[in-house]
């Protein structure tokens, strides 16, 4: 958990700051049963009314001081464990933000949901406890145990027995619990995965009728959860009773061996009195000491499933001195192999091409082949496993990221809208866009009809995932996003799919404008999408299988032979 270091050192200031007052507090806590022993065996016994109101003045000045040092203490934790918080969560976001397709990978979305929230919570809540809780209670405990063999030695030695037995069931606590907590952490996860594909796949869950099925798994899940969560409670419960059991039993110890003393006349009944009230400061202590380390088994926990984000390792490794890339974009692939991890089949061998500016390219393959997986690597979403891709003569893990992936729209095969307008949607693309700009790459995009259909035009409010449009809308949208942009490469990921044939021919129509000033790379299953392209890749199992025009690719392809022919139904003669 070294990560908490950079807040340790940020905070330590202020930290300090309420240990003090809270130390004041601790201080006057302590002083009130000595003083309750003065009015009994001073003021009460020699009946001096003069004397009690002089201490009885004295208790409620020092009350007053510790109240002020109480309020004091409380706004400088809420002020230091709210600013952690939120701090741990942005940085928390950040790093996921930074972190490569394949890493995130590494952890399931529902899981970083809940460490983003729940382990976040449960961390700032330790070290708002901590400037509460955990540093008066060993102050509490440690005054009380010094002011009570100050008071009677003899009877201070039950101490030596009781306080070493709770700090071990406070350590078998910590040790016992721990395990558990994790598991609570890991069942949050689970639930919230499970709603989450709920949440994303209604529509379907809905037309089969599965609703019956998702709440059965949303049963099971809670019911584990609540199982867990359950199993946790009772072993940490186990030692609470066990604690105020050992403190109890020593206040009896106390109050025998103090009647003893009483009879012989070697005690005071204020001192006893007063001890009794350091033995339940002690008690009180223990049982927040125990208190604090069961929210530091939580916490510690969560501390740990945020540490390894945090410090998870990026598989993309920045450049030491990044470049930006020039215009004029060019992309060159040389003999590149990629796999998604170290130990498995490539889904692309040897992969050689290249494009230039001005230059439409086309790569077409059955389901599985690569194609996406081509498209990929250019904005260095994932590395090259062997060979290089270049952009402007520049291999890409030398290029700045975000400079690189600035000259770069990507339109993905599935089509992700944002809640809030159309307008706020298209200026992802260009965050000063105006509505002009917005419009004009609508229009080009084919869906500056539809939206001005509506009421409110580009200022109509989407839903989650712009729940409130057809598929085919949808990929509308995100092209018009990317064209708006105004970028050197464009890259069009089978997002006409929901489009139909004539609103994809008027498309294409306008990409054949825009594609003049870019290279433009179109991954697709149909042939309508790329027979005007420059260059066609046909990619089977990962490889180039050919390349060319739409018209030689006829008569020197037979897998493209093959797709023209299963999507237009009719033979090609290669004979001329």
């Amino acid at each position: 958990m070294g990560f908490l270091k950079k807040y340790v050192g940020k905070y330590i200031r202020l930290f300090l700051c309420a240990v003090f007052f809270l130390a004041f507090e601790a201080a006057c806590d302590l002083l009130q049963p000595t003083i309750m022993s003065k009015i009994v065996d001073i003021g009460i016994k020699n009946s001096d009314l003069n004397f009690v109101l002089k201490m009885a003045g004295a208790m409620l000045l020092i009350t007053g001081f510790g109240a002020i040092a109480s309020v004091v203490r409380n706004n400088i934790s809420s002020r230091v464990s709210q600013r952690f918080g939120t701090e741990l969560r942005s940085d928390l976001y950040k790093k996921i933000q930074t972190l490569s397709y394949e890493s995130v990978a590494k952890f399931e979305t529902a899981s970083l949901v809940t460490r983003l929230t729940n382990d976040v919570t449960q961390t700032q809540n330790f070290v708002n406890g901590m400037m509460r809780m955990f540093v008066k209670a060993p102050l509490l405990c440690i005054g009380s145990i010094i002011m009570a063999t100050l008071l009677n030695p003899k009877t201070s030695l039950v101490l030596l027995i009781i306080v070493p037995v709770i700090v071990f069931i406070i350590y078998l606590n910590t040790r016992i619990g721990f395990p558990y907590f994790k598991k609570v952490q890991k069942a949050i996860d689970k639930l919230n995965g499970v709603t989450r594909e709920y949440l994303s796949g209604v529509r379907v869950i809905k037309a089969f009728n599965r609703a019956d099925y998702e709440e059965e798994r949303f049963e099971r899940s809670n019911e584990t959860l609540a199982q867990t969560q359950t199993k946790a409670m009772k072993v940490m419960a186990i030692f609470s009773p066990a604690t105020t059991l050992t403190v109890n039993i020593g206040i009896i110890a106390v109050l025998w061996l103090s009647g003893i003393q009483i009879n012989q006349g070697s005690l005071q009944v204020g001192k006893v009195i007063a001890f009794i009230n350091y033995m339940m400061q002690i008690s009180n202590s223990l049982m927040m000491i125990s208190m604090v380390f069961t929210m530091f088994v939580r916490a510690r926990a969560s501390a740990e499933r945020i540490g390894e984000v945090i410090n998870v390792e990026d598989t993309i490794k920045k450049a030491a001195n990044p470049l930006e890339p020039e215009k004029n974009a060019s992309i060159r692939f040389e003999n590149v192999s990629f796999a998604y991890n170290d130990t498995g089949e490539p889904v692309l061998k040897d992969i050689s091409f290249t494009c230039s500016t001005g230059q439409t390219v086309g790569i077409i393959g059955t389901t599985g082949s690569g194609k996406t997986s081509i498209v990929n690597l250019i904005p260095r979403f994932y590395d090259v496993t062997k060979g290089m891709v270049l952009v402007n003569g520049v291999d890409v893990r030398e290029l700045d990221e975000y400079r690189l992936r600035e000259t770069i729209a990507v339109v993905p095969q599935k089509s992700t809208l944002f809640t809030g307008s159309i307008l706020d949607n298209l200026r992802w693309g260009k965050n000063n866009a105006t509505l002009l700009e917005a419009k004009a790459a609508a229009e080009a995009a084919q869906a500056d009809k539809f939206v001005s259909a509506f009421p409110e035009g580009y200022l109509t409010v989407l839903g989650q995932g712009g729940v409130n449009l057809s598929g085919g809308q949808k990929q509308r949208l995100s092209i018009a996003r990317a064209l708006i942009k105004n970028p050197d490469i464009l890259i069009l990921d089978d997002c006409t799919s929901a489009v139909d044939v004539i609103i994809e021919a008027k498309i294409r129509a306008s990409l054949r404008e825009y594609s003049k000033k870019l290279i433009c790379l179109i991954i697709t299953q149909r042939i309508s999408s790329v027979i005007a392209a420059d260059l066609i890749l046909v990619l089977d199992n990962g490889q180039i299988a050919g390349r060319g025009t739409h018209t030689e690719l006829l008569e020197d392809c037979e897998i493209y032979r093959d797709i023209y022919t299963s999507q237009y139904g009719k033979e090609v003669s290669t004979n001329g």
